[in-house]
């Protein structure tokens, strides 16, 4: 089955889309397994996870890891997490942080990934883009308000912000965020991971 993802990646890394990417030197940025459970869904990787080819190897994804309380070995597991952005190339940078992800992308290769995926039983989705294709009009009117409704989207779906260490304005503007949603993360996580 492994091959089956290996051969995805390499159809995303010729890709005429990716070309520019491609020659750089970089490689789709993703990981999957057969037997995952959680699929951890952000924006894009950051230039230096591309430059790494590691996803959140960075101090967002320590913060992450601590956030669904697991280790990095769990998280790095592709029998119990796979990391499916919204867009498998860095963006670059744009006015106010990283550039979005390019429409199309996640809609033309997350089903492909995802049908090699059966035993998925949670979708981490981190920001506006991972919450707007996955949830749909289910969301409510802005990001906060979609996280504060966390248990509406259980037992499929856990929408979060992103794990930025630059967060921590609006955590400190949002006590709830830790004294609710961190705890029913965690319960949710182990959950999923469980046999």
């Amino acid at each position: 089955m492994q091959k089956q993802f290996e051969a995805i990646r390499q159809r995303i890394a010729r890709d005429e889309s990716n070309a520019a990417f491609t020659k750089l030197g970089y490689q789709p940025l993703f990981t999957a397994g057969e037997k995952a459970r959680i699929v951890v869904v952000g924006h894009a990787p950051g230039r230096k996870t591309q430059e790494l080819g590691i996803p959140w190897q960075d101090a967002s994804g320590l913060k992450l890891m601590d956030w669904l309380g697991v280790t990095e070995e769990q998280f790095r597991d592709t029998r119990q997490f796979a990391q499916l952005p919204m867009d498998f190339y860095y963006q670059g940078k744009g006015k106010s942080g990283d550039n979005p992800p390019r429409k199309g992308f996640a809609p033309r290769w997350h089903p492909l990934l995802l049908k090699l995926m059966p035993e998925v039983r949670l979708f981490v989705l981190i920001g506006a883009y991972a919450q707007a294709y996955y949830l749909g009009d289910r969301r409510q009117r802005n990001l906060t308000e979609t996280v504060r409704a966390y248990a509406n989207y259980l037992p499929g779906f856990f929408p979060l912000v992103h794990p930025s260490p630059l967060n921590f304005r609006w955590q400190g503007k949002n006590p709830w965020f830790e004294q609710e949603v961190l705890p029913a993360l965690k319960t949710s996580v182990r959950a999923a991971l469980a046999d």
